[in-house]
């Protein structure tokens, strides 16, 4: 599903060109629940900004789903970004005003889908992640438990090839990680491909697989063992 290919990222910082990926390959298959860890300043959030479509690389190829993305222009990315990427941050990034279930819909809006049916898939997506209840709330009056359940609701409700989550538990305490990495978990299973970036061992190790980023390259990629037969 994702096909990368000697993936470099050059930045300008001044006079100084920063190298922030040295030749990147890594394949991720349908299905699969991978871990992209690594330090500050090792690449891995470069190499996250360009699966996500978020970035381009200076050079190398990426393939998502058979497609070359270096040929699509903005638009086509904007719309892959909609279509097969959901996204889910640390920080939440709800929108205030709106209601739980009117954030859930928002990634429908921006697609043109129908009224009705932004509000069946919106409220499919809350019932998965044990929200169906809370749809008239504000993410205000919500722990914030409750508002990255909300957040991965919403990357669900476009049904993306790839569920991407950046940091998902950094704002957390430790028993509402697990809870969110427990529907991860849950989503794995029922088939969705998850990418999860993370500087947390306890967190990559609820994955199938960690893939170490350092340098701005892979410094090694290996199973998980199962959950619960670890060391």
């Amino acid at each position: 599903m994702i096909a990368l290919r000697n993936i470099t990222r050059r930045y300008r910082m001044g006079d100084e060109e920063v190298l922030a990926l040295a030749g990147v390959d890594l394949d991720i298959g349908r299905n699969e629940y991978v871990a992209l860890v690594g330090p500050s300043g090792s690449g891995k959030s470069t190499l996250m900004n360009i699966i996500g479509c978020l970035d381009t690389p200076s050079s190398g190829s990426y393939l998502l789903n058979g497609r070359d993305t270096a040929k699509l222009g903005e638009v086509e990315l904007a719309h892959v970004r909609n279509r097969e990427i959901g996204f889910v941050f640390q920080s939440f990034h709800l929108l205030p005003r709106l209601t739980v279930l009117q954030n859930v819909m928002q990634p429908l809006v921006y697609r043109g889908t129908p009224a009705a049916e932004r509000r069946r898939r919106a409220t499919e997506a809350l019932e998965k992640v044990g929200l169906g209840n809370r749809q008239g709330h504000r993410p205000n009056e919500l722990s914030g438990g409750q508002r990255q359940r909300v957040a991965v609701a919403r990357a669900l409700v476009g049904e993306p090839s790839l569920l991407l989550a950046d940091e998902p538990t950094g704002n957390l305490d430790s028993r509402t990680s697990a809870e969110i990495m427990a529907l991860f978990d849950e989503l794995h299973a029922q088939g969705q491909t998850v990418l999860v970036v993370t500087h947390e061992p306890d967190i990559a190790a609820h994955c199938r697989r960690t893939v170490r980023i350092g340098d701005g390259l892979v410094v090694s990629d290996t199973p998980n063992p199962p959950r619960g037969e670890a060391a």
